[in-house]
């Protein structure tokens, strides 16, 4: 079965629970009152491998599979989302770019920094480029040995803690999107600037900023993988991206509906408790057979994926559903608590505010229902 975990994943599962539950969930209300993390977590992270579970011990990381990077992000995100999207990113995406494109030069470089240290940011949505991202206007202009990006980057989720930054710029727009090159930018560049953090519906301690690039001079060495295929690792990378945000909103509803339940049997109204009435058990039996069908699509999703098969189609079966549903049963939960629900003295409310973002990031739900589509045509032509 696909839910059945190997010892070194419920080792990892136990283990972060652990975290989630003494060391984040005490701070989980100021850090979303305050728009950002606890630096002290951030460095926690760091230092329990949870920043580099698939990379090689070498380089400082854990060394762990594809799957247990989803366990972790299921787990903290039955604490704080928030907290979990940095997880999130920094393995399915920028490890997973490095660890796979990179020279070893620049795998000594940037992995060593990112397992152990420092943030990343995948830098590819633009004011002008949100689900047609190839329409991306950031240039790369040749100089020498060197190339000079210029343009804006939009909705860079842990940008206003990122130090090493994956910018898709088109280094030759003649050849239309066939020109998006991946290059490695470092904070610390003349000419980059990060801007305001956004204020956002829901996980707010997770700074979303823009980006501006002014001529920023970024050396031949720093291209991740080939010239001209950057639209190609887009678009694969945040396939496995997608799993880890279907896994982000797995672990949102059951942290919400774990918080929910035991109220409902000890609530009473009309002299028993309301979780005796049978049109809430209906409800909720109903709430944990969706929230079970999300494991099951995510867990297979990353069990494909881990298994070198093909996932695409159940990457975006398992990131559609999961987010459509977190957004249902968050709502379900705030329900079941009545008037406490919806203030912010329980963790309902901000659950509900975390789960729209599902429907909306790393493709949205109708870009989903494209893709599967689009596969489900091949698959019956």
């Amino acid at each position: 079965p696909v839910t059945t975990l190997t010892d070194d994943e419920l080792m990892m599962k136990d283990m972060v629970s652990r975290f989630a539950t003494e060391r984040v969930l005490p701070l989980v209300r100021k850090m979303d009152d305050d728009n950002k993390f606890d630096p002290e977590i951030v460095k926690e992270l760091f230092e329990n491998g949870l920043m580099g579970v698939e990379v090689d011990s070498e380089y400082g990381g854990t060394g762990a599979s594809f799957f247990s990077t989803i366990l972790v992000v299921e787990e903290i995100s039955k604490v704080d989302p928030s907290l979990a999207i940095l997880v999130d990113l920094q393995n399915t995406l920028i490890n997973s770019l490095i660890i796979k494109l990179g020279t070893p030069e620049q795998k000594e470089k940037y992995l060593t920094r990112l397992a152990t240290d420092t943030v990343g940011s995948f830098c590819l949505s633009e004011p002008l480029s949100g689900s047609d991202a190839f329409a991306l206007k950031t240039v790369a202009k040749k100089d020498k040995d060197d190339f000079l990006l210029t343009g804006s980057k939009m909705w860079i989720s842990n940008s206003d803690l990122a130090g090493i930054f994956l910018v898709m710029a088109n280094a030759d727009p003649s050849k239309g999107y066939r020109g998006i090159t991946c290059f490695i930018v470092e904070r610390d560049m003349p000419g980059f600037t990060v801007g305001k953090v956004e204020n956002k519906l829901g996980i707010k301690a997770s700074g979303t900023c823009m980006l501006h690039l002014d001529n920023v001079r970024v050396p031949k060495c720093n291209i991740l993988g080939e010239y001209g295929q950057g639209y190609k690792y887009a678009a694969a990378f945040l396939n496995e991206g997608r799993i880890g945000i279907g896994a982000q909103m797995l672990g949102l509803m059951q942290g919400c509906f774990d918080a929910t339940v035991p109220y409902t049997l000890e609530r009473k109204q009309f002299g028993h408790p309301i979780f005796d009435f049978q049109g809430l058990q209906y409800q909720i039996s109903d709430v944990a057979t969706k929230i079970e069908a999300s494991r099951l699509l995510v867990y297979n999703a990353a069990r494909l994926v881990q298994a070198g098969l093909p996932f695409v189609k159940e990457a975006s079966m398992a990131k559609y559903y999961a987010s459509e549903m977190a957004h249902y049963v968050t709502a379900k939960c705030i329900d079941w608590m009545g008037g406490v629900g919806f203030t912010k003295d329980f963790p309902q409310e901000k659950f509900y505010r975390d789960a729209k973002i599902g429907t909306i990031y790393e493709g949205t739900s109708n870009m989903q229902l494209s893709t599967i589509a689009k596969l489900l045509k091949k698959q019956y032509s």
